[in-house]
């Protein structure tokens, strides 16, 4: 009988973009708390970043932290935060990309510059710093991606245009490298929450727009970042070794 396969990431090392706030943060701590030691990105608000770091080193339970500013949008930025989990850890065994960019204009208002900023930070930086990860990662690494329950959804707005574009194109960047790194002990996945209740979902929204997409839950709520991160650990771990090429959709019901 084979052993059972643990959840701990005891002696991991795991980079996530955007984390010094909302989703990334909540998955930053929560690989901390399962013991990893954690690379948390921000851009503009180190305060918030040394936050995150000094509530991992403070649950005591083996995981370390270091913030490192990059731009995740960037290729070079993506290098800098591999370089950096290196020069500190040694080595990256997790690569989660969660940085990402929801800008909302329907098609009249869209320019080539809102499109192709969407299509950098959601797609070509992601897709880059995985190519950069892999090369150096272990096998039984792991690679996650993040998507949105609205590329299933009916209920998805005109002015989601440029975002669920990009989505789509991780989700399907995300099933062919499964089957590319999976030869080599890598695995390869995408999260795809519901709405969040983050200030990057919340910018530009009216209150009763906030209120009705939150009534289309069969909870009548928005989804927390404390929702989507046990998952994001548990897809991260040993113990989805056999979790490949899978689309995860964490929404309450949101989308069935």
């Amino acid at each position: 009988m084979a052993a059972l396969l643990s959840t701990s990431l005891a002696g991991k090392v795991a980079i996530v973009t955007g984390s010094s706030r909302s989703i990334g943060a909540a998955v930053a701590k929560q690989l901390g708390l399962n013991g990893c030691n954690v690379v948390v990105n921000y851009v503009n608000d180190s305060a918030a970043a040394d936050t995150v770091v000094s509530e991992i080193k403070a649950q005591n339970t083996g995981g370390n932290a270091i913030a490192v500013k990059a731009d995740a949008s960037t290729l070079d930025g993506g290098k800098s935060l591999i370089d950096a989990a290196v020069r500190t850890y040694g080595k990256l065994d997790i690569l989660i990309l969660s940085a990402g960019l929801m800008g909302s204009k329907p098609l009249a208002d869209t320019d080539e510059a809102f499109f192709d900023a969407h299509i950098l930070a959601n797609v070509k930086a992601p897709l880059f710093t995985a190519k950069a990860a892999a090369a150096i990662m272990p096998a039984g690494g792991r690679i996650i991606f993040f998507s949105s329950s609205l590329t299933g959804s009916t209920t998805v707005l005109p002015n989601a245009l440029s975002y669920v574009a990009s989505k789509g194109a991780i989700e399907q960047i995300s099933r062919v490298l499964a089957k590319d790194l999976g030869a080599r002990g890598l695995t390869v996945n995408t999260i795809s929450p519901g709405p969040v209740d983050t200030t990057l979902f919340r910018a530009g929204k009216p209150e009763h727009i906030i209120k009705m997409i939150a009534s289309q839950n069969p909870n009548n709520r928005l989804g927390q970042p404390e929702d989507i991160a046990p998952v994001v650990a548990f897809v991260a771990s040993p113990a989805a070794q056999w979790v490949n090429g899978q689309n995860i959709r964490i929404n309450g019901g949101f989308v069935v």
